[in-house]
């Protein structure tokens, strides 16, 4: 999943079970590859060791395949990883070929979705540019169900089932080890109505004054007087890590799929667009305050 660009219009890097690729998988793809080079065998003589195409290596350095364990095994004594160092890879890969627990709601989520909660409920740190609705974290149910159930045809079980996804991942926020959330949101996602009554939007900005006093969240207002601005094409989250071998990703999503980009140039690009776009955007101080009046007209 995360190698040079990649849009997912299905499931990508499916295993058995039909999960998207985790991170702890990305993480080993990254080291079996590490482990290649340094032992200094090509991805053709590894493929002669399982008997199988160089492409087939490639795949499963690059996390677009789960992993056989009789292939991480045979592998590993060609790149000199024996006894309890081999064993601890072995273990690592049974914890990575498991589903992660967003596995139960692929009923109601499209593939290449399940690498984004993958993404989310690993990374350290997590900003997001956002100019149509306010990001799902931050959601509260009945906004969830307003801005899910737009313009598309769902029965009410497959809604209530996306609905409660989100709801579940927001449980991330407030964990141990919960990762920095930094919100960029237009002004114009406050101004857009959502939901059958005033009532959703009330919640709903109660929700983001309540989610600014968590110390892990901040949240800065793109005021209409901003103008144009470099992040105007649309919404995007950019994903950083405390696990050395994964690059930023950055992720965006399109009607049919999404695209996840992890090669430098690309994430540095969208981080200088959020750092220019933070320096643009309302304090924190000044966005509370608007949510805040903004409360009391709705």
């Amino acid at each position: 999943m995360v190698s040079d660009v990649r849009t997912v219009p299905a499931v990508s890097g499916s295993t058995g079970s039909g999960s998207s690729p985790t991170v702890l998988r990305i993480v080993l793809g990254k080291r079996l590859l590490a482990l290649r080079e340094g032992a200094g065998v090509s991805r053709e003589a590894a493929a002669a060791v399982l008997d199988v195409t160089p492409l087939t290596i490639r795949r499963m350095e690059n996390s677009e395949v789960g992993f056989k364990l009789p292939y991480v095994r045979l592998l590993l004594d060609a790149y000199g990883v024996r006894g309890s160092d081999a064993e601890q890879f072995m273990e690592l890969v049974k914890a990575a070929n498991r589903p992660g627990w967003w596995h139960r709601y692929r009923d109601a989520v499209p593939g290449w979705f399940s690498a984004y909660v993958s993404l989310e409920d690993e990374a350290s740190l997590i900003r997001t540019y956002e100019p149509h609705y306010v990001p799902g974290l931050l959601q509260t149910e009945e906004y969830a169900r307003g801005v899910l159930g737009a313009g598309v045809h769902r029965s009410p079980e497959e809604l209530d089932r996306r609905v409660a996804l989100r709801v579940k991942r927001q449980q991330l926020l407030t964990k141990a080890g919960a990762p920095m959330l930094w919100i960029l949101l237009e002004e114009s996602v406050l101004r857009r109505p959502v939901g059958d009554s005033p009532e959703v939007m009330r919640d709903q900005v109660d929700r983001l004054l309540d989610a600014m006093a968590l110390p892990n969240v901040t949240l800065q207002l793109m005021p209409f007087s901003v103008g144009p601005h470099l992040g105007a094409f649309g919404p995007f989250h950019l994903f950083r890590f405390d696990v050395t071998e994964l690059p930023d990703v950055v992720y965006t999503e399109n009607l049919t799929g999404a695209v996840y980009l992890d090669r430098r140039p690309d994430s540095a690009a969208y981080l200088e667009v959020l750092d220019n776009l933070s320096a643009r955007a309302a304090s924190v101080a000044e966005t509370r305050a608007f949510l805040q009046t903004l409360r009391k007209e709705l």
